[in-house]
């Protein structure tokens, strides 16, 4: 893997690079460069052994073109970029990858920039990774979008549909997201349903979790392909469980402990968020694991509910964001949450109860065995 020859087999290749040494440049330690292709092993969900292998193919890859196309968005996905911990923004842009085309980060404006954007569609064709943040609305034409006098749509399929791939940064790119919330006034889709022929992987999250797209693109450095996706089109290394099996507070869950309202004492005590409405049994994401800001706290640690906003037309089928779900997917049909943490609870409070009783019996036999003696 890495050498020139490769190309057809690993995609997008350009000039090649020894990255640990630019980052020793950049005063970046060896030590720190093992320490992130150990957390890049774990966000992928292989073993810890797998992080020689990971510094080794980086050392050896290829530096692939990456652009970086802004649509019906906030620019959430951007800031979750630049405020990357594993690796730095810096270190992403300058050493992993080439981002020839960004609107937010790029020195160029204007012609030059579009310019910058047509040359790598012209003269890397197949080769390049495309990034899409926000949705893309059809409606009109495609007017209510449209960057340097182009809609997002026609940049869209000219771009995707050039591109060895495209990853979809946030649930307005992979599937709509807000914009495309009824009653969708623009007609907002996702890129697989705007460009139906192109080869799309989605990483759904508002914003997503940078961990996860930096996961993906050495996923492909290393091993030379896309990672495996569910049915929605989400890396199943990122979205394979849901937030409930995972979640710190699923203890409390199965104990049938509660948050009833804000502030109360189980809310102090980091009980079960289910009855305030929080999604996580219907959500798929890796949020108790990777966390956000340097994994150190994600929504549901920080006291609210999951939202749910990495599953397909969340705005419409999550809200009210604060009404409790009716059932709890994969306990069976008819078991609702409250049935499974208080049958639980009660069997739990019996088992301790049989354990009682057998202890009074063995104590209630010593103290004979005692008196006969």
């Amino acid at each position: 893997m890495g050498k020139k020859g490769d190309e057809n087999r690993n995609g997008p290749a350009q000039q090649h690079l020894d990255l640990s040494r630019m980052l020793a440049e950049r005063g970046v330690t060896r030590r720190d460069f093992m320490k992130f292709c150990t957390a890049m092993s774990a966000a992928l969900a292989l073993p810890v052994t797998f992080a020689p292998k990971i510094a080794r193919a980086l050392d050896e890859v290829q530096r692939p073109t990456l652009v970086w196309l802004e649509f019906q968005d906030c620019a959430g996905n951007t800031e979750a970029l630049l405020r990357a911990a594993n690796p730095t923004v810096a270190e992403i842009v300058l050493d992993i990858l080439s981002v020839d085309y960004h609107e937010t980060i790029m020195a160029a404006a204007g012609h030059q920039a579009e310019e910058a954007l047509a040359k790598v569609v012209r003269e890397q064709k197949g080769k390049y990774i495309a990034v899409v943040e926000g949705s893309i609305p059809l409606k009109d034409g495609g007017v209510y979008c449209c960057v340097g006098g182009r809609t997002a749509v026609d940049i869209a399929r000219e771009v995707c549909g050039n591109a060895f791939a495209t990853i979809t940064a946030g649930t307005c790119a992979a599937y709509g997201g807000i914009p495309a919330a009824a009653p969708n006034p623009t007609g907002a889709v996702g890129v697989k349903a705007a460009v139906p022929g192109a080869t799309v992987i989605n990483l759904p999250g508002c914003p997503l979790n940078a961990d996860n797209l930096t996961a993906t693109i050495v996923h492909f450095l290393v091993f030379g392909k896309l990672p495996a996706t569910d049915s929605h089109g989400r890396p199943l290394f990122a979205y394979g469980k849901r937030i409930h099996d995972n979640c710190e507070r699923r203890p409390h869950f199965d104990a049938g402990q509660y948050v009833e309202k804000w502030g109360d004492t189980g809310h102090r005590k980091g009980h079960c968020l289910y009855r305030m409405g929080c999604k996580g049994p219907e959500t798929w994401h890796n949020c108790p694991s990777q966390k956000y800001n340097d994994k150190t706290g994600w929504p549901i640690g920080a006291g609210h509910g999951c939202v749910g906003c990495s599953e397909p037309q969340f705005w419409d089928t999550m809200t009210p964001f604060y009404r409790r779900l009716p059932q709890v997917p994969g306990f069976g049909i008819e078991t609702t949450a409250d049935k499974i943490g208080l049958g639980l609870a009660s069997a739990t409070a019996l088992a301790f109860a049989a354990h009682g009783v057998i202890s009074a019996f063995r104590h209630g036999d010593e103290s004979e065995g005692a008196k006969e003696d």
